[in-house]
């Protein structure tokens, strides 16, 4: 090789290496990247445990109960506009975004154990879009996504919490899956519109500038879930091999970025919902980090072995960006197998209408009801005036103090995931009713054992619900609304042969107890009996009669029953099922 040559490549090496940020180069007390390693500004590995923020700035229709008729938010706002008038519609968005995420829901996660908050964010709180712009290669600014941007940032630095910022909706929207991205086919795409392209650019800088030197800002998560058919042809850009559109908008995003601010660690996702990372190497900057999403599969080695690879081939940390949607069960597998793997984590999402599977639910109302009802069938419209005070009740509904707060899965989550101890539910004083949907708290096999326990439908092919009757807890226990006259609101049902239930109850004695269970079935197929936690039977099997029909409650009664002073773990065993529970009544002899 001629000595010019050889000249030549060592001056671009060095020019290269001179143009990546060194690790020296980061702002104290920043996070960034250490070898395959997020750390913080002393060096000491940071293993993030995370909540991402979706619907507030970013509405999904099934978080609304609209995704059959209205999935993206442009179209779930158009229904509104068109029921109650845009000025109405305004008056309902201001008091939905007042009440999404306050200072109160940041306290609550930094005390249910969370270290970090992904915020996804829409573009168009912080810019018009292109077609709004009276000049096409301009940015006009709004404030009300950084000012919303800014509030949560203070409440998360109050709680030394990190601050991931998400662009869940880019402009024109980068992904076919519309819901996602807020994504209108009439307009077109991030991908096929340069102006949007450029609009997500000077976003990013814009972003960059504001907070480069705020340390709780956790990082810049630049795309969320792209998912584009550049050249194959999967939809989605599952089989896409090159990706180039997506790696070069990364890298000029990364270059604008990198002009006001050195400091912050960035975060790339590949094709396909955010996990097709063919063509998106070599990496581009020192200051990296890989997100990778998983949703409904296998909680092993092997689902999680490409983005390993990855971190060990290319020398970078991984995040799993996004999680969650499944059971208690699937969310400790999850988050035992990542926290193994020094892997940190976000899971999806804070707040959904009527939900089991995340940390907190929004109450769903009649009138919501009928709401959705006529969106649906075009029947039973309701005035303008009922529409919006419905809608207004429901934004109201967003407060945390009106939240149903899902303890279970926060249990699932944190105490679970290093710990098979068991514990109460609730305080059950004796003698009185136990409920049967207040089992203990615990992992599957120690607090309570059931058939279908987790949706593992993208490795198995088969979609299950591991909560048949989707109501009041988010484990494998089936549980329904109870129409019984005496009633915490749900009844166990869909019982099957070899379940079995578990309750903690204190004593400050020993004592003896009739037992009375109350349940329902459609015939007399039911055989059950009590025992200790270790399996032992404290009573002879009984059946169970016919009641009358599923909807028709009975009661019998176990006699009997000896438990000593101290904590109690007493099983309710269903040698046979198909059969709903109510609650078993402890009456003292």
């Amino acid at each position: 090789m001629a000595l010019n040559s050889i000249k030549k490549i060592k001056i671009k090496i060095i020019l290269a290496f001179l143009l990546l940020p060194s690790v020296a180069s980061f702002g104290q007390n920043f996070l960034h990247r250490e070898g395959q390693n997020i750390v913080d500004g002393n060096g000491k590995n940071v293993l993030l445990r995370g909540l991402g923020l979706g619907g507030w700035m970013v509405q999904e229709g099934y978080m609304l109960k609209t995704g059959d008729f209205a999935g993206p938010q442009y179209q779930i706002r158009q229904k509104i506009s068109d029921l109650i008038g845009e000025q109405n519609t305004n008056e309902f968005y201001s008091a939905y975004k007042a009440n999404g995420i306050t200072k109160r829901d940041i306290d609550s996660l930094a005390i249910w154990g969370f270290n970090s908050v992904r915020l996804p964010m829409h573009y168009n709180l912080y810019t018009l879009p292109i077609e709004k712009e009276k000049v096409a290669s301009d940015n006009t600014w709004l404030e009300e996504g950084f000012v919303m941007t800014d509030s949560l940032l203070n409440w998360c630095a109050a709680n030394k919490m990190h601050l991931i910022l998400d662009l869940h909706a880019a402009p024109g929207g980068q992904g076919k899956d519309a819901n996602i991205s807020d994504y209108d086919t009439s307009k077109p795409s991030l991908w096929e519109s340069k102006s949007n392209q450029d609009k997500m650019v000077a976003f990013w800088k814009k972003i960059a500038s504001r907070y480069k030197d705020n340390p709780w800002i956790g990082g810049y998560d630049i795309i969320n879930e792209p998912n584009w058919n550049f050249s194959g042809t999967n939809q989605n850009g599952c089989d896409e091999a090159l990706n180039v559109p997506l790696r070069e908008l990364q890298i000029r995003i990364t270059k604008a970025i990198r002009e006001v601010d050195t400091n912050h660690l960035l975060i790339i996702e590949g094709n396909c919902w955010g996990n097709n990372y063919k063509g998106i190497f070599p990496l581009w900057d020192e200051n990296m980090a890989l997100s990778f999403h998983k949703y409904w599969n296998y909680n092993n080695e092997a689902s999680i072995k490409e983005i390993t690879d990855y971190r060990r081939d290319y020398n970078v940390p991984i995040w799993l960006g996004e999680s969650g949607e499944n059971s208690n069960v699937w969310f400790k597998e999850a988050i035992s197998l990542v926290e193994s793997n020094n892997i940190g984590w976000a899971f999806w999402p804070m707040k959904k209408i009527d939900n089991i599977a995340g940390v907190t639910s929004v109450t769903k109302t009649k009138g919501y009801d009928k709401l959705l009802s006529y969106w649906k069938d075009g029947k039973n419209k309701p005035s303008q005036e009922e529409a919006k005070k419905i809608l207004m009740e429901i934004a109201n509904n967003y407060k945390m103090e009106h939240l149903s707060v899902k303890y279970d899965v926060i249990d699932a989550m944190f105490r679970q995931v290093y710990s098979t101890e068991t514990k109460s539910f609730k305080k059950h004083a004796l003698p009185g009713k136990i409920f049967a949907t207040e089992y203990d708290l615990g992992q599957i096999n120690y607090a309570y054992f059931d058939k279908n326990d987790a949706n593992y439908r993208v490795s198995t092919g088969v979609n299950v619900e591991w909560n048949n009757g989707n109501q009041m807890r988010n484990d494998g226990v089936d549980i329904q609304k109870c129409e019984d006259v005496i009633t915490n609101e749900f009844n166990v049902t869909s019982i099957e042969d070899g379940e079995w239930l578990q309750y903690s109850v204190l004593l400050n004695e020993d004592k003896a107890f009739d037992v009375v269970l109350r349940y329902s079935n459609a015939n007399a197929s039911g055989k059950v009996y009590l025992s200790d936690e270790k399996g032992n039977k404290i009573s002879s099997t009984i059946e169970l009669p016919f009641s009358g029909g599923i909807s028709k409650w009975k009661s019998i009664k176990i006699k009997n029953i000896a438990l000593k002073k101290g904590n109690n773990k007493i099983r309710i065993y269903f040698e046979k099922g198909n059969f709903n529970l109510n609650y078993l009544d402890f009456l003292k002899k």
